[in-house]
C-alpha cells in the first residue's frame, strides 16, 4: 500500500465493518495498556475516536479507573487538554467529535503520554491527519510527553512526505505490532 493518498486510505478504513473496528481496537488497547510507557504515565491524553478511527471509547472508560484522563477540547482553533471524570459527560463538539462540556484545564507539563490519531503513519512516526494542523500545534507544546499513534496495520506505509512543523510520534500501536519510531 505504498504511497496511498489520504483519501484512498480513508476509503479503506471507512469500509471496515464496525465489528472489525471494535475487534482490532481491542487488540490495540491490550498492546497499548501493556506498554511500560503507558504504565508509567499518570496523566494520559486520549483522542476521542469518531467514524472509522481506532475506537478509543472503551480504552477511555477503562483508563478512567486508574489514570488521570485528558481529552481534547477545541477552543479558538486550538486543542486545549481537558481532564474528564466521566466518559458519559462528553457532548458532540467541533467536527461532531465528543468533547467535554466545560474545560477543566491541566498543565501541559502534567501530560506524560499523548495518544494521537491519524489517517496514515510511516515507520518514522510521521503522520497525515485531517489537514487542520490541530495535533501538530498541540504536540509542539508537550515536547516531553511520549507520543503514541493508534492505527490499524494497513494504515502504516514506508514513507510519507513531512513538513517542518510536523511532530512525529514515538511509537505506533496497531492490532498486529508496536513500532518504535525512535529506532526506525
Amino acid at each position: 500500500m505504498k504511497g496511498l493518498p489520504k483519501e484512498s486510505m480513508l476509503k479503506i478504513r471507512d469500509s471496515l465493518p464496525k465489528k472489525d473496528i471494535l475487534e482490532r481496537s481491542r487488540k490495540i488497547k491490550d498492546s497499548l495498556f501493556g506498554l511500560k510507557e503507558y504504565a508509567n504515565s499518570r496523566t494520559i491524553m486520549f483522542f476521542v475516536s469518531f467514524n472509522s478511527e481506532v475506537d478509543t471509547h472503551e480504552m477511555l472508560k477503562e483508563a478512567l479507573k486508574n489514570k488521570v484522563v485528558v481529552v481534547p477540547k477545541v477552543v479558538h482553533h486550538e486543542i486545549e487538554p481537558s481532564i474528564i471524570i466521566d466518559f458519559d459527560n462528553l457532548i458532540s463538539g467541533k467536527f461532531g467529535i465528543l468533547e467535554p462540556i466545560d474545560l477543566m484545564r491541566t498543565s501541559y507539563k502534567n501530560i506524560g503520554l499523548v495518544l494521537v490519531p491519524g489517517i496514515v503513519f510511516d515507520k518514522e512516526g510521521h503522520r497525515i491527519g485531517y489537514g487542520y494542523g490541530y495535533y501538530d500545534r498541540f504536540l509542539a507544546k508537550v515536547p516531553k510527553a511520549v507520543k503514541i499513534g493508534l492505527a490499524f496495520d494497513f494504515q502504516i506505509v514506508d514513507k510519507i512526505p513531512k513538513e517542518a512543523h510536523d511532530v512525529p510520534v514515538d511509537f505506533i500501536v496497531t492490532e498486529k505490532k508496536v513500532i518504535n519510531c525512535r529506532h526506525s
